[in-house]
C-alpha cells in the first residue's frame, strides 16, 4: 500500500467517530477509535461511507493549518482565493481517500489502541501518543498533533512510525509547485479528486 494511503487510513479512521464535548485531546482520540470500528461494522456502501466521511471527518480537523503546513513556502505565494481553493481541494482529497480507505478497513476490527495522556506544549497545542496493537504484529506507534483554536481540539497532523502525514504531502506538493506554481498544485489536487471520485463511483 502506498505510504500516503497507509497514513491516511490510520489518521482518518482514528478520528472518524470523534464526539463533540470531549474536552481533552486524548479522550477524543480514545473514544473515536471504538466508534470507527462501529462505522466499519455498519456498512460497506460507498455512498454511506462518503456521507459518514463528510459528517464525521470534517468537524475534527483544522484543514487550514494542515494545508498551510503541507503546502509549505508555496502557501505564502498563494493569494487568499488560491489558499481557499487549496484548503478545499486538500480537504476533499482526504474525504475521497477516506471513503476508499474505509472499504479496506475490515482489519481494523481486530485492533486495539493504547492512548497515553496528552502532552501539552501550552493550552492550545498538544501531542497525543498512541500505540496501535494488532494480533501477531509489532505495535505501531502513532502520534497525533492537535490544536485548540477556540472551537475545541482539532487534529492537524499525525506521525506514524516517525513519518508525518503533513511532511509526506509537503514533499509531493513542493514538486507540484516547482513544476506549475500554485495553480499547478490546485489542478493536480482537482485531478486526484476526480480520479478518486470516479473509483468510488465504479
Amino acid at each position: 500500500m502506498h505510504a500516503v494511503a497507509r497514513l491516511i487510513i490510520v489518521f482518518l479512521l482514528a478520528a472518524a467517530g470523534s464526539a463533540f464535548g470531549q474536552d481533552t485531546p486524548d479522550a477524543m482520540i480514545k473514544n473515536s477509535f471504538e466508534e470507527a470500528k462501529s462505522i466499519v461494522r455498519q456498512t460497506s456502501d460507498t455512498k454511506k461511507l462518503r456521507q459518514i466521511a463528510e459528517q464525521k471527518l470534517l468537524p475534527y480537523f483544522d484543514f487550514t493549518q494542515m494545508t498551510r503546513l503541507a503546502v509549505g513556502p508555496g502557501w505564502r505565494r498563494a493569494t487568499p482565493e488560491q489558499q481557499k481553493l487549496l484548503t478545499d481541494s486538500f480537504r476533499m482529497l482526504l474525504v475521497n481517500t477516506y471513503t476508499s480507505a474505509l472499504n479496506q478497513a475490515n482489519s481494523l476490527l481486530d485492533k486495539t489502541l493504547e492512548v497515553r495522556p496528552a502532552q501539552h506544549n501550552d493550552d492550545k497545542d498538544a501531542l497525543v501518543r498512541t500505540v496501535l496493537r494488532s494480533p501477531g504484529k509489532p505495535p505501531l506507534p502513532i502520534d497525533y498533533r492537535m490544536l485548540n483554536n477556540g472551537q475545541g481540539w482539532k487534529v492537524y497532523d499525525v506521525i506514524v512510525e516517525g513519518v508525518s502525514l503533513v511532511t509526506t504531502y509537503r514533499s509531493e506538493f513542493s514538486e507540484e509547485v516547482q513544476r506549475g506554481g500554485v495553480p499547478g498544485l490546485i489542478k493536480s489536487l482537482d485531478d486526484k479528486n476526480r480520479s478518486l471520485a470516479a473509483k468510488s463511483a465504479s
